[in-house]
This record gives C-alpha cells, structure tokens and sequence, in this order.
C-alpha cells in the first residue's frame, strides 16, 4: 500500500470533498494529469512496445503529448543492434538536455527505454546527467512508480534518477492494452519475447532475455478487437516470431513440430503438446478471412512444412517470407553459429518456392564479421543472386559487447574493406531488384489502399500481398484508405511499382475470381 504524509488543513479540505471512488481513483492514478513524449527507434517490436509503454502510462494517468518541449515526461525507446543505432540516441540525448536547460520551471524527465538501456544500464545515468529513467524491455509495469518517484526534480533540487533492467521468463504483456493511433489500418502485435539461438553476433538474448511466449486466447481476443476497430492487416511480432509455443493451450495438431530440414540450435526446442506457430497462424486466419496477416522476424530453422502449408492455404496470410541468410559461406555461417549449411538454406528456399510458387523473400546480410575473406564475401554475393531477393536488409558488421564474437572473435576485417563489401552487395541487389520489379509490370494484385503518397497527393499508396509498394492515382476508382483494390502494375522502379486501380475487391473474392481451383493459391493474377 502506497503511504501519503500531509499536514494543513488544505488537504484535510481535499480529502473531505472528495467521494470514496474520487479519492480510489486519484490513488490509482498517481500521474493523471502529467504527459508524455515519446519517440522510437529500431524494429516494428519497438513500435509495438512503444504501444504497450503508452497502455501502462494512460491506465496511470497521463496523456500522450504531440509536442516535446510541452511534455512532462520524455521517452525514447531504443535499438543496439548496431552501433550507429545507439550514435542517434546519444545525439538526441544531448538535445534532450538542452530543452530541459532552456526550459524555466520543473524540468522535464528523461527516460531510455528498450535494448540500449538493457545493455549500457547504469552508464547512461551517469553520463553528464543526460537520462533520468533507464528502463528495459521487460520492466514497463514499472514505469508510472518509477516515474511518481522521481517526478518533481528542477533546478535547486537534488537530482533524482530511477533505473529497472530485470530481465523476465514470463513477461508478456498479455493482459495490457496498448495505445495505437485511431483509425490505423495495420497493427502489430507482439505474440512472444526474447531469443535463445544465441547467434554468435547478435545482442538481443542479452537485451531481450529468453524466448517466451503470450497465450492463444490472448492474441485470439486482441485481432478480434483489432478486426472490430477496423484493422485489415496485423503484423505478428517476435525476436524469434515462428518458434512461437503456448504451453497454456490445448494444441489441437498432433505433431512434434520439426525443424526445417538440415537445421539445428544450440537449444533443443521444447514444443511437443504446445500451441506452435504454425497452428496459431492458421487459427487467425480461419477466424478473420479478411484481414490479411504477416509475420516478422523468423529463424530460417523454424519453417517446417506444416507452417508453410498455412501460408499457402490460407488466403490471408500473406506470401512474403522473411528468410535471414547473414551470409552466403558456409564456413562463415559455422562461425556464427548459425544453424545451417548455405545448401540447407537453399533446399529451403526450393521447398518455399514449390509451395508458394509467387512467394516473395526478404533477407539480412552483414558483411565483414569476423575471419570474413573475400571467398567468403563472393559466396554472399553469389547467393543473392541465386535466391534474387525482393527485399534486403544489408549491414557491414558492428561488434556488440557481451555477444560471443566480441568475447571470442577478433574484429579483424577493416572498415573500409567492410565498406566495400556492403557497397558491393548492395549493388547486387539493387540490380536484381530493378529486374524482378519490371517482371511485375501486366500483372494484377490485390493492395491495402494505406493512403494519400506524401509526395504527391493525387497518387494512393499501398502494398502488395507479396510487400511490394504500389502507387496509383486516386481518381482511378472509388476508394479510402483500409480498402483492398485490385491494382494492375503498369510501370516500375527499383523502389517502387506504379499501376492502375482496376475495382474495390476483398481477400477471398480477388483470389478466387483469380483461378477456377479455389484450392490453389494464386497470389498474383496475369493481367497481358
């Protein structure tokens, strides 16, 4: 129980003016009143959290602020993937101490948030007195007490500072309500927490702690929320997303749920009788057939054949697979512990394509990790263009602390080796994509209308089932953002499809109309 010391008779006056539920509530909600900025950087996780801190902080009282130099209390929530990532927190860090010295009156509270508070903890509050709140992924239900505790801090006061970065095995956030934008037509939400493979370069186990994971019934209620408010597309969140597993829930699939073939871990999954991902996937799609729903990020590890046969079955799931490579050497994906062989990622690959034949496949590469050779760095560039991805997240290499490569590794790649290599594969892939987009011009997609281009109003924006941006005129037919159109492609770029609304359409009618075989999945239909 919270214990409150007054003295005067102004608050005797208070107490007695207010009724027992007044009084209740104003003790539940110790921060009504005070506001709240806040800013994200990083993964869509982040941004889902970013919803979720939100939740906490309105259940307690406070409102959100558009305006920073009117808030109260200022947060951002961060990455530490890689260094430059923490590089634009500290610049706004020090912008932030210079609003608060500007600033006459109470000062307003700093805070940092997410992976980089996990892994810096105590260094950031001492740092020339820039952060106030250091608060990590799993700590959020803290926030309002950590805040109330602190609040209050101006010129002439002892500085007061808070910090909680305990990890947690069963945070989930399951039962919080997070705050999103009215009339958002896309969501995420995050169905589990954490990492346990331990990737011989990746901070996240040490950010994120281990893999756990929300309840069915829980993300079954939130879609259908979701889908009530208008919601058409729902993003499915996870560090490891598809080693999913609810122990909770009764699975209704007899089956051990495998690994994809020629793939291992350091750890041995756990998952007979749970809920895995592939059962979760099919049960929201088969509960809401038109909202379309995708996923991020994925192991390559966990595709076995029963998740794919969901992907192709069902209508809504969209055929766009994340499929993180790192690299295209086998001896090198052996240092990073990786999992796999560069032949067992490519018979996986075969295996999506035989049964998603319109797939389209994203991935992320580093260049220059540690031992890197230039054999190495051909064997990526080769598998680009093998694979011929549609999207590509490229890094050079940037060493985290308390990972297995900075503990074990030497760093030993130059950084302007680094560089080239980076610029190398991302001219490979720019050159594949031009040629894959200009494959798409003729054919016909069923596309999210997500609004106006903010360049240029008289053109909608949206995206393919296969995540390809469209953009196409508004007068073409009538439509609002949060319709699905059929679009015919027409022109193309590297970074963008250009077509021509064709009618309004839903998720089964497109596809259906698109093949006699309802049972075979056309994910794109030839329009020549």
């Amino acid at each position: 129980a919270r214990t409150w010391t007054c003295r005067g008779s102004s608050w005797t006056r208070f107490v007695r003016g207010l009724s027992q539920d007044a009084l209740e509530a104003s003790l539940e909600r110790p921060l009504r009143g005070r506001s709240v900025y806040m800013e994200t950087y990083g993964c869509q996780m982040n941004a889902s959290d970013s919803e979720i801190v939100l939740g906490i902080l309105s259940k307690a009282g406070m409102r959100r602020e558009e305006e920073i130099k009117q808030a109260d209390v200022i947060l951002v929530n961060t990455c530490a993937i890689r260094e430059n990532a923490e590089a634009k927190i500290w610049q706004r860090l020090g912008y932030f101490k210079s609003l608060k010295r500007k600033k006459i009156g109470q000062k307003p509270l700093v805070g940092v948030l997410g992976c980089m508070a996990e892994r810096l903890q105590k260094k950031l509050i001492d740092s020339d007195k820039l952060v106030d709140l250091v608060v990590g992924p799993d700590a959020y239900r803290d926030l309002p007490k950590l805040i109330e505790g602190i609040q209050g801090t101006g010129e002439g006061l002892q500085r007061k500072t808070a910090m909680n970065v305990q990890l947690s095995l069963e945070e989930t956030y399951a039962d919080v309500t997070p705050v999103r934008n009215a009339g958002d037509i896309s969501a995420y939400l995050s169905i589990m927490r954490g990492c346990n493979n331990m990737c011989a370069f990746c901070i996240v186990p040490f950010t994120r702690g281990r893999e756990r994971s929300r309840d069915v019934a829980s993300i079954e209620k939130e879609v259908h929320t979701l889908a009530e408010q208008g919601v058409k597309e729902v993003t499915l969140l996870g560090q490891n997303v598809n080693s999913y597993a609810d122990f909770t829930s009764a699975s209704e699939w007899a089956n051990s749920y495998p690994y994809a073939d020629g793939f291992s871990s350091v750890y041995k999954p756990k998952r007979e009788y749970a809920v895995a991902f592939a059962e979760l996937l099919d049960r929201l799609a088969d509960a809401n057939p038109e909202v379309r729903f995708r996923f991020t990020s994925p192991h390559p590890k966990d595709f076995p054949d029963e998740l794919l046969h969901v992907i192709s079955s069902r209508l809504n799931v969209c055929s766009n697979i994340h499929l993180p490579a790192q690299s295209g050497s086998t001896r090198m994906l052996e240092i990073m512990k990786r999992g796999h062989t560069r032949e067992a990622y490519l018979r996986l690959v075969d295996r999506i394509r035989s049964l998603i034949p319109d797939v389209t496949l994203s991935t992320d590469m580093i260049s220059g990790f540690c031992g890197e050779t230039e054999e190495d760095h051909q064997q990526t560039l080769s598998l680009l263009h093998q694979v011929e991805y549609d999207q590509a997240f490229l890094y050079a290499y940037s060493r985290r602390e308390k990972t297995y490569a900075a503990r074990h590794l030497a760093d030993d790649v130059p950084e302007d080796v680094k560089g080239r290599r980076l610029r190398e594969c991302i001219s490979v892939f720019r050159e594949i994509l031009t040629r894959r987009n200009e494959e798409e011009v003729g054919r016909t997609h069923l596309v999210l209308v997500e609004g106006t281009s903010r360049k240029d109003a008289s053109m909608f924006t949206g995206r393919t089932d296969t995540n390809k941006r469209v953009a196409f005129p508004v007068s073409d037919v009538q439509l609002v953002p949060g319709d699905y159109a059929a679009v015919q492609i027409v022109s193309s770029t590297a970074a963008t499809l250009r077509g021509r609304a064709l009618s309004t359409a839903s998720i089964t009618s497109f596809f259906r109309e698109a093949t006699p075989q309802p049972a075979e999945r056309p994910h794109v239909a030839s329009c020549d």
